[in-house]
């Protein structure tokens, strides 16, 4: 009743409320006043119907007489400039309160079983389990090709193969054949291979391709 009374405008403990069905069928009062709309025979469609007792009328104060004011007589009021007195209005006629509200109808289909069909919410499948990298393919010591998007390929050696400190994950360690590289093998104080500096790098097993790559030849030894 308190929600209600922001509502109707009517105090709380000046309610009565009756339940009415989909079809207008009575369902009785709804009473004691701390009872809770879930206790009582309520479904979609029904209307509650708040009647005011707290004597309140509509247009009771159209009523000026009932109003404290400073009345100018009319002979006085006539002696000024503009146009006459007009009379004052009658009172509207004064009824009771009556306020409705109602309920309004539902979707046949629950939310429970919108929430499955649409597989949302709990009924959501649970997303899969990101497939793991095949680090057998790639042993410590073998010839690869690493091409990464966005920069060059590069030939190296596998140095390293496993989790780091440095980030999450499986990472592979490659001793480029050139200074391609961002480190010497350590990172953030931790040694993880040994090479030149710019010489090593970390990459992930997808970007890791091991094969027959021999060392490039650049040509300076020819005569």
């Amino acid at each position: 009743q308190c929600k209600l009374e922001l509502l109707v405008g009517s105090p709380a403990a000046c309610m009565e409320l009756e339940l009415f069905g989909p079809n207008e069928e009575p369902r009785g009062r709804l009473a004691p006043d701390a009872a809770l709309l879930g206790s009582f025979p309520a479904d979609d469609g029904c209307r509650l119907h708040v009647i005011d007792r707290s004597g309140a009328r509509i247009g009771e104060y159209d009523d000026v007489s009932r109003v404290p004011k400073y009345e100018m007589p009319d002979s006085e009021y006539a002696k000024r400039p503009g146009k006459p007195r007009l009379p004052l209005p009658a009172p509207l006629p004064s009824f009771p309160i009556r306020l409705f509200l109602v309920f309004p109808r539902r979707d046949a289909e629950s939310l429970r079983a919108f929430l499955k069909r649409q597989q949302l919410g709990r009924f959501a499948e649970a997303p899969e389990a990101p497939e793991q990298p095949d680090t057998d393919a790639i042993p410590v010591g073998a010839r690869c090709r690493v091409r990464v998007p966005g920069q060059p390929t590069k030939l190296g050696t596998v140095m390293y193969v496993g989790p780091t400190d440095f980030k999450p994950g499986c990472w592979v360690g490659v001793r480029y054949d050139e200074p391609l590289g961002k480190h010497d093998g350590s990172v953030q104080g931790r040694r993880y291979f040994e090479c030149e500096p710019k010489y090593g790098a970390f990459v992930r097993p997808p970007s890791v391709t091991v094969g027959d790559f021999p060392p490039e030849d650049d040509g300076l030894d020819d005569e």
